[in-house]
């Protein structure tokens, strides 16, 4: 029996806000950890190189996890899926705020990982079964509203909590939220069809040490660690990876969506996102080491300066999600990534005493082509899959998201190793190339539209 198409007014708008409270959670979580480090690092006598494995652990998990995630929400229900990574989350972040060590904090992390790959892992199959078809790129575009928001504002919670209470508050606040969202989420969230197939495993198993050890492996190669375990984990990735993609060719719901990548928009789709990610991170990684390390300015002022790139993003996706249900997203794309790739390169040519109005209506030009893209791009993603596949089109969105910025944010890292001089400007140029290559796949989605 098919599910309806969209949910009914007020239902529809309870079941955005359960899904925008649990991603706002998710999200913030992964950036005010960043900001507090340094204080959680000397409360719990733990090294700053330790101290790490509070966000590696939490990034970690959320990456091997999302698609063996997404995979269950087509088994059993994207809804139940959702609600079992909320309570988890919400469980993790109690476990976060009573924790006394490192070790403890830790592995609250990885629970809390757990929970946010379960709420990301759905979110976007979610959204398709909460928006009626000619209305989807509404919802998507709220849905990069409240990710560009809360990206936005990370620093700036973090910072307010830690200004009138200890770090333990940062996780605490999580707690009742957490329940009104469970609450909301258990009389609103839409049922979708089940495939009535068993959940493979062992496809699992591979996916999640398949995508672990690419990230570890690049992650080690971008902060200078040993380049023979680095390279011995990538080789073992692409083992593991060879041997799941010849599983999954046998199978008619894979767990890797290798029967959606044989779709042209939507492997098109997929490249286009890890390449404005991998792009939009070789510069947010770089500019706060130009803006302090060469322009000598305060932690204060590199975030103002940062603020107009997700703010502006923030401001178009929702404009640009409502454009996605009237033209074609090929098109949209190009030119938010070409107007992306051209503030990038204006950013890498900056002169040598800029101005702050000569940064500001830079970043503000990467978050304009940013957030026109990234609507459309989600919305034709989504849309290209059979409904019964949408779990699969959004752990892959997720995925692809996290592979993008995690290799870029490496690249930057290499490039720092290699040219220590020039690193910075050499990183936000490439990133201008990867985002100009990106526009060019995005204009190529034009003839499959």
């Amino acid at each position: 029996m098919e599910a309806p198409d969209g949910l009914p007014v007020p239902q529809r708008y309870w079941a955005m806000l359960t899904v925008a409270l649990a991603l706002v959670m998710a999200v913030l979580d992964g950036a005010i950890a960043n900001v507090a480090l340094p204080t959680i690092a000397a409360d719990v006598q733990a090294s700053p190189a330790a101290s790490i494995w509070v966000v590696n652990a939490y990034q970690i998990v959320i990456t091997i996890s999302l698609l063996p995630l997404a995979s269950l929400g087509e088994h059993y229900g994207y809804r139940r899926v959702y609600q079992v990574g909320l309570a988890v989350f919400t469980v993790g972040s109690l476990a976060c705020a009573l924790s006394g060590s490192l070790f403890s904090l830790t592995g609250a992390r990885l629970v809390q990982g757990f929970g946010a790959a379960g709420i990301m892992s759905v979110n976007g199959a979610l959204v398709r079964y909460i928006y009626p078809r000619h209305q989807l790129g509404r919802g998507i575009g709220l849905n990069a509203l409240i990710v560009g928001v809360s990206s936005a504002l990370g620093p700036t919670v973090a910072a307010a909590i830690l200004s009138v209470a200890s770090w333990p508050w940062l996780f605490a606040v999580n707690v009742p939220i957490g329940v009104v969202a469970f609450a909301i989420a258990a009389r609103s969230l839409p049922v979708n069809p089940r495939t009535g197939q068993r959940f493979d495993i062992v496809s699992a198993a591979l996916s999640a040490a398949t995508f672990g050890l690419l990230i570890i492996g690049i992650d080690g190669l971008g902060h200078g660690e040993s380049g023979w375990l680095a390279s011995v984990q990538l080789v073992l990735a692409l083992i593991t990876g060879a041997v799941l993609v010849r599983r999954q060719l046998a199978l008619s719901s894979p767990l890797l969506p290798i029967d959606l990548l044989r779709i042209p928009i939507f492997r098109l789709s997929i490249l286009t996102s890890i390449g404005s990610f991998g792009a939009q991170m070789l510069a947010y990684v770089s500019l706060p080491f130009y803006l302090q390390n060469t322009l000598g300015l305060g932690e204060v002022a590199t975030g103002l300066l940062m603020t107009p790139w997700p703010l502006m993003t923030a401001i178009v996706a929702p404009i640009a999600g409502r454009l996605a249900d009237r033209y074609p997203s090929g098109i949209l794309g190009g030119i938010g990534l070409a107007a992306m790739a051209a503030g990038l390169a204006l950013l890498a040519a900056l002169p040598a005493h800029p101005s702050t109005v000569d940064i500001v209506w830079r970043t503000t030009l990467c978050g304009l082509g940013f957030g026109l893209f990234q609507s459309p791009n989600n919305r034709t993603l989504l849309s290209a899959a059979p409904r019964e596949r949408s779990g699969g089109a959004s752990g892959m969105l997720a995925t692809a998201r996290l592979f993008g910025q995690t290799t870029g944010a490496a690249v930057v890292g290499v490039l720092f190793g290699l040219y220590p001089g020039s690193s910075i400007p050499l990183a936000i140029g490439l990133g201008a190339g990867v985002a100009a290559v990106a526009a060019m796949l995005s204009l190529l989605r034009v003839r499959h539209q």
